[in-house]
């Protein structure tokens, strides 16, 4: 087991039972024309944890852990988009619309890609979910369960809506996550600290965050 100084205590895991789950970094939340813009954000305020997503995957490759990226995303013809969901964002530039990257949020397109600096490789996998959760309708809890998975370490955005909507769904499920602070981020910073007290409130009731020198120093030392 590797140990790490976290909060609100220690996190314990073993990497071969254990998967880093980056969430959402895709050009249409981080980029630009798309519906991160839309809704009238600062993407650039997302771009600045991309180094810190890129020591994180590094890391976990370079351990053999399995690596998930999600994005979420949507069928060509909204099917699996919710009115409510669509009505969002600036006119002409919803769920669906055409933006300077192509069908916003729909799969396939050009904005719906990973950005390139964290872009999956060869065996890790990419999870198209079309709600804020990652489980919800994508089949994930079956492929982790057969995997023998039993801890989630996360990274990705926003913080208080996908990244923290995946972690109470993990939890519900009986995964132990931890979430590493600097390669999370929301639009609005409050967010992101409301959401990580959240997170480690009560003994952990989600789950437990870290920084990132915390985990490469501790799984470094075991793998000396």
């Amino acid at each position: 087991m590797i140990r790490l100084p976290a909060r609100p205590a220690t996190f314990s895991f073993e990497p071969t039972r254990t998967a880093l789950v980056v969430i959402d970094m895709q050009r249409d939340f981080l980029e630009p024309g798309g519906f991160g813009a839309a809704l009238g954000n600062d993407v650039t305020l997302l771009q600045t944890i991309v180094p810190a997503v890129a020591s994180l995957l590094a890391l976990a490759r370079e351990q053999g852990m399995l690596v998930i990226h999600t994005r979420e995303s949507h069928l060509a013809d909204l099917s699996d988009c919710p009115a409510a969901k669509r009505e969002g964002g600036a006119v002409g530039l919803r769920i669906g619309d055409a933006g300077p990257m192509g069908r916003i949020l729909v799969r396939g397109e050009p904005g719906n890609q990973i950005i390139p600096p964290l872009a999956p490789i060869a065996g890790e996998w990419v999870i198209d979910k079309p709600g804020k959760g990652m489980f919800y309708a994508t089949g994930l809890g079956d492929r982790l369960a057969a995997q023998g998975i039993d801890y989630l370490i996360f990274a990705g955005v926003t913080t208080e809506v996908c990244v923290q909507t995946s972690m109470r769904e993990a939890n519900d499920r009986g995964y132990r996550c931890l979430l590493i602070e600097e390669a999370t981020e929301s639009y609005f910073p409050a967010f992101k600290q409301a959401t990580l007290e959240m997170i480690v409130a009560q003994g952990g009731i989600v789950g437990h965050t870290a920084n990132l020198a915390a985990l490469s120093a501790a799984m470094n030392e075991e793998q000396a």
